[in-house]
């Protein structure tokens, strides 16, 4: 009962993405034709406004819904696993017109199609799990 608090901000966040139009494959599409700011401004948004709070949860030092601490590894310094996760993330998200969170919102809006995505994501992180150890961490 102590984490339906959770699926209510999952549904306000999932109402607020599909307002803001991140769902829409037409404004992913402008995106990565640089024809819109609408996509970058949204991003930019959310990697300030995440700085910013996890800022808020070193220096406060937050404690998790089970009243542990919160802590953040050390920065990892191979740009390689960056360079490589980024490129496959982006050419999943260019040829898919979503990315995993809007994914299951377009499931949920009735485009059936998208389970072919899902299936594509889930098989991807499949295979991750199988040569995690041989790649740069």
């Amino acid at each position: 009962m102590k984490y339906l608090k959770f699926l209510g901000i999952g549904v306000i966040f999932g109402i607020a993405l599909t307002k803001g139009q991140v769902v829409s494959w037409y404004r992913i599409i402008e995106m990565f034709y640089f024809d819109s700011f609408h996509m970058y401004g949204i991003i930019g948004s959310a990697v300030v406004l995440g700085i910013i709070i996890v800022q808020y949860i070193k220096s406060k030092k937050v404690k998790s819904i089970e009243g542990q601490l919160i802590t953040f590894n050390p920065k990892n310094k191979s740009v390689a696993r960056y360079l490589i996760g980024g490129t496959f993330f982006g050419l999943g998200w260019a040829m898919a017109g979503a990315c995993p969170g809007p994914m299951y919102l377009l499931l949920g809006r009735g485009y059936w199609l998208i389970l072919l995505v899902i299936f594509g994501a889930l098989l991807g992180t499949f295979v991750y799990g199988l040569l995690r150890h041989k790649l740069p961490h």
